[in-house]
């Protein structure tokens, strides 16, 4: 009898300690889905519900190799972006853990900028832009498509190539900046990118991309790295001596959003203005930090050429104060004064 009132007892705690947990999840679990969507911003405290801190002895946060029990959105331990984490709690010398997304965006709101035409240049439609650069007073110019992709050069308010060298047919080009005397250019799923002679566009070598990309999209420099996208929330820093080699990575978002999709690329003055595949924006990040500090809404200008998936907005350029836009299939380039 005692031994049957023993067992008894002892399943009726393990019933209550099981429930408990069961708890203790499903209220973590409603937090994290609320605060994914909400985010949060560097310096905010993460208020986990009283279910889990009235129950638990001791919290923390993993994150990679990295372990708190800080529960402050510290930019030490967090990045800009999505971090995928797990919540440690234990509780009765157990360790129940659930995995989070603790979306963290920039604490300031992003400027939004205005602009005037002021001038327009003819463009080849046939061109299905993918990287775009002037340098003087010529437009160095990738262009995609498999089959069609090339490398090109002419003189802006003209719209026949000087020079250019075509792709072989299974190549799919992305984007291209210039180094010195080079033109380095990515393609899209080759795996590879490209480094010409920028005078001839003669093909000097070719390279590997880093795993970590998933595809190329854009590309640019900034003076000491390459900066590329492969249209996810993520800028890479490529050694630009070695571009298989990544030297960091940053997460892209505003205030109240990670921006993903990240397309074309042009480094600035100390910023990196990059458009979003199929929106009509173009933003302006902060290298150091992923935080996009401005955005440009072009959407007066792409409705007059946007016609379907394919034709949208990509491509940036500077010329001197100005900002030069083009798209896929545009038949003109924009030489705008940013507000």
């Amino acid at each position: 009898m005692k031994k049957t009132l023993f067992v008894s007892i002892f399943a009726l705690f393990l019933l209550t300690s099981c429930n408990k947990d069961k708890e203790i999840l499903d209220a973590l679990n409603t937090y994290n889905t609320e605060m994914e969507t909400k985010g949060y911003h560097f310096g905010d405290k993460i208020n986990l519900p009283k279910e889990v801190t009235e129950n638990a002895e001791s919290i923390s946060i993993s994150f990679g190799d990295k372990e708190t029990s800080d529960l402050v959105v510290d930019p030490a331990f967090f990045t800009l972006g999505d971090n995928a984490v797990t919540i440690n709690i234990t509780r009765d010398g157990k360790v129940l853990s659930q995995d989070a997304t603790i979306n963290v965006f920039a604490k300031n709101p992003e400027a939004q900028l205005t602009y005037e035409i002021v001038a327009e240049y003819p463009h080849d439609k046939a061109n299905f832009v993918q990287g775009f650069q002037l340098e003087g007073n010529t437009i160095y110019e990738s262009d995609g498509q498999t089959g069609q992709s090339k490398i090109l050069k002419y003189t802006l308010g003209q719209t026949n190539a000087t020079t250019f060298t075509a792709q072989p047919a299974d190549v799919f080009s992305e984007g291209s900046t210039i180094v010195g005397n080079k033109v380095y250019q990515l393609t899209w799923q080759n795996k590879k990118g490209f480094i010409y002679d920028k005078s001839s566009l003669k093909l000097l070598s070719e390279f590997p991309y880093p795993n970590v990309m998933g595809e190329g999209w854009g590309l640019t420099y900034d003076g000491k790295n390459l900066i590329a996208s492969d249209g996810t929330k993520n800028l890479y820093f490529l050694d630009v001596n070695d571009p298989s080699k990544m030297v960091k990575y940053i997460s892209v978002a505003g205030n109240t959003e990670v921006y993903d999709q990240l397309n074309e690329l042009e480094y600035d003055n100390g910023f990196v203005y990059a458009n979003v595949w199929q929106k009509p924006i173009i933003l302006k990040i902060n290298p150091k930090s992923g935080e996009v500090v401005a955005r440009i809404d072009f959407s007066e200008i792409v409705k007059k050429h946007n016609t379907g998936t394919d034709d949208v907005l990509n491509g940036i350029a500077f010329k001197g104060q100005n900002m030069l836009i083009t798209g896929k299939n545009w038949d003109k380039i924009y030489e705008v004064k940013i507000k």
